[in-house]
């Protein structure tokens, strides 16, 4: 280990960092300071990668949980070889510049993950690490190991503070997930000040409760960290946290160790005293050692080597597998290995859209053997259990994960297992919990990450267990979050084409919103229904002509809008089932002309929050909707109590 060079990419790491965040007059100095070193041993010696094939497949993957320290990940992707030039980093922070205020996914090769909400990083990493076990469970053989890779993370005393990241941390202990390594960037302080003020736990102590491996060393011991990284790895039965204790902002020579350094710019007056203190002139911006840039050209060559020697491996697997090996194309490609083969309902069948759900899951299931998750705890409820087994640490082979009460981490590992690559993920909650993933839902989408949300008992009508967990503002929430395309059929038959709608889209979350009551097959008026309803809606009840009165209706109350329907004399009603909101509001105006013509009055049925639905509606008077709390009793009663009713709709319809 060449240590005298690791110090001159530590310090370069600050000067780009120093002087990147300066130009910006924006961002966070004090973690790429406090942690260069790491940075340097992390890129230089310990991760495995390759920057001229960062998509390489058995790469270790890297997180930086603290987000906020972005300049640390950019400056080491630069100075290690990855695509991302030196004028990147100089427009930090500026539109259009690959170099955002924290890593976003996708915009540069080698960010494996978007973070900068706390904690967010440390759980995802816990899917990506949960996605490798899984993989090499499945693909691996006694004589070739193809899925063989670590996760490290770097996560600060903020991301540990977060309540997501105890979720995920403890059920990465109970799963004993030993290819997972959180450096613990230990500098004591926050953005009010010490940590003192606010977290005094015993984090080893908290982290070895929830059976991990605790390491304790310094953050500038080279030898130490590595020698910690390989105990961990020579392990390999438990995740590992190593607490290193860093001193934030170092090189700062008035502000280090203190909280003022945390998210403001030097200025440039302390930025000249740490130049100066590492013997470069004040006045060359963005400067780069010369001897880092020989150790990472020198680096390059092993980096190459060691990504050859997998491939040759590989390649004998190819060949001693070939039928595993078109497995894992199909995999990595995203594609069903079978058709779909869509579960049958019939007219007099009255089946509740989670049941429905339940069978096209296993339908979908043996389509996709890479698809992949669980529930939070409402595997029955949900109607989630697929085969395969159950994941543990005992059956790495297993396709469901037990993911406790632990929603928000359940998502975010969802996110991880999918931005992993070669693995679909669903995970499961009740609708009205979606409030506890909801952050990691948003990261789904900004991502674009095909993860699918099945979230049940969508209504009030799940009755008796009252207004905590009768839905009513969360289809409107969900719908409001850019990217998010939320589903919620009207029957059996509509949910089985969700969930294929689910598994075609590639390039964002899908939800499926799905009732506890049972709901009749509809008859359709419309003969392609199922091509119609890709645009969102279609027509369940047709009129001769142009209608006078269109009623749009979405899930269980598509049934009442019908039944409404019945009770008009004199008018000509249409009914529309709008499968997706987005999706009908994406599509070309003569196509939405074609299902909800402007040129009649347009009313609208949710049993939820009316917002967004002024829309579609042709006036605020004409959503029916409910925009209060609900009210515990047996669902159909609560729905009479609220004035959720036939009579009540075929009442506003006749006006």
């Amino acid at each position: 280990m060449n240590t005298a060079a690791l110090d001159k990419v530590a310090s370069s790491v600050r000067l780009l960092a120093m002087d990147a965040i300066q130009a910006a007059n924006s961002g966070h100095p004090g973690m790429p300071l406090g942690c260069a070193e790491l940075g340097a041993l992390l890129y230089g010696e310990l991760l495995r990668h390759d920057p001229a094939d960062p998509a390489w497949l058995d790469r270790d993957r890297f997180v930086l949980s603290a987000g906020h320290g972005s300049t640390f990940l950019y400056s080491l992707l630069h100075l290690s070889g990855y695509p991302l030039a030196l004028d990147d980093l100089k427009r930090f922070r500026q539109v259009g510049s690959p170099c955002a205020g924290h890593p976003e996914y996708g915009m540069i090769p080698g960010i494996e993950t978007t973070t900068g909400p706390l904690g967010q990083g440390l759980a995802t990493a816990v899917g990506m690490a949960i996605a490798e076990s899984m993989l090499a469970a499945r693909f691996n053989t006694p004589s070739r190991k193809i899925f063989d890779h670590m996760t490290y993370v770097i996560a600060g005393d903020g991301c540990l503070m977060e309540g997501v990241s105890a979720e995920a941390s403890s059920l990465a202990g109970h799963l004993g997930l030993g290819k997972l390594v959180v450096f613990w960037d230990s500098n004591s302080i926050s953005i009010d000040g010490s940590t003192d003020l606010t977290f005094t736990e015993d984090v080893r102590a908290r982290y070895a409760a929830y059976g991990w491996r605790v390491a304790t060393g310094s953050m500038y011991d080279y030898e130490g960290i590595a020698r910690m990284v390989a105990e961990a790895k020579a392990a390999g039965d438990r995740p590992t946290l190593i607490a290193l204790e860093s001193v934030i902002g170092k090189g700062a020579p008035t502000m280090a160790g203190s909280h003022k350094v945390h998210g403001s710019p030097l200025g440039d007056e302390e930025i000249a005293k740490a130049k100066t203190a590492m013997g470069v002139d004040p006045a060359l911006k963005f400067h780069v050692f010369p001897e880092a840039r020989t150790y990472f050209t020198g680096r390059a060559k092993a980096f190459s080597a060691a990504r050859a020697a997998w491939m040759t491996e590989f390649d004998a697997w190819r060949k001693e597998n070939p039928a595993l090996a078109a497995e894992l194309d199909a995999y990595m490609a995203g594609k069903p290995v079978a058709p779909f083969a869509a579960p049958a309902f019939g007219p007099a069948d009255k089946v509740a859209t989670r049941n429905a759900s339940g069978k096209a899951l296993a339908a979908v299931a043996a389509s996709r053997p890479n698809l992949v998750g669980g529930s939070a705890d409402l595997t029955g409820p949900n109607v989630t259990q697929i085969p395969g087994g159950v994941y543990s640490r005992a059956n790495r082979a297993g396709r469901m994960i037990h993911y406790g009460v632990r929603e928000h981490a359940m998502a975010a590992i969802s996110n991880g297992i999918s931005l992993h690559g070669g693995l679909r993920a669903f995970c499961a909650t009740f609708l009205v919990f979606s409030d506890y993933l909801k952050p990691a839902l948003r990261l789904s989408a900004l991502m674009r990450q095909p993860v699918t949300y099945v979230l049940t008992h969508d209504s009030i009508y799940i009755g008796e267990d009252g207004p905590t967990h009768q839905p009513i503002e969360h289809l409107a929430a969900l719908r409001a979050v850019p990217n998010v395309r939320v589903l919620r059929p009207a029957d059996a038959e509509e949910t089985a084409l969700a969930w294929e709608l689910a598994m075609e889209r590639e390039d964002g979350p899908t939800v499926l919103a799905l009732s506890r009551q049972n709901l009749g097959v509809l008859s359709k008026a419309d003969p392609d229904w199922r091509n119609t309803a890709r645009c969102g809606a279609y027509v369940v009840r047709a009129t001769e002509g142009e209608p006078d009165l269109v009623v749009v209706a979405s899930g269980s109350e598509v049934a009442l809008a019908l039944a409404a329907a019945e009770k008009i004399a004199g008018k000509k009603v249409r009914v529309v089932s709008m499968l997706s909101r987005e999706l009908f509001l994406a599509q070309p105006e003569p196509v939405r002309e074609l299902i909800v013509p402007s040129g009649a009055r347009v009313v609208t049925v949710e049993a939820g929050a009316s917002q967004g639905w002024e829309r579609i509606a042709s006036s605020g008077a004409d959503i029916f909707a409910i925009d209060r709390f609900g009210e515990s009793g047996p669902g159909d009663e609560v729905a009479r109590h609220l004035g959720f009713t036939v009579d009540a709709l075929a009442a506003l319809l006749s006006r």
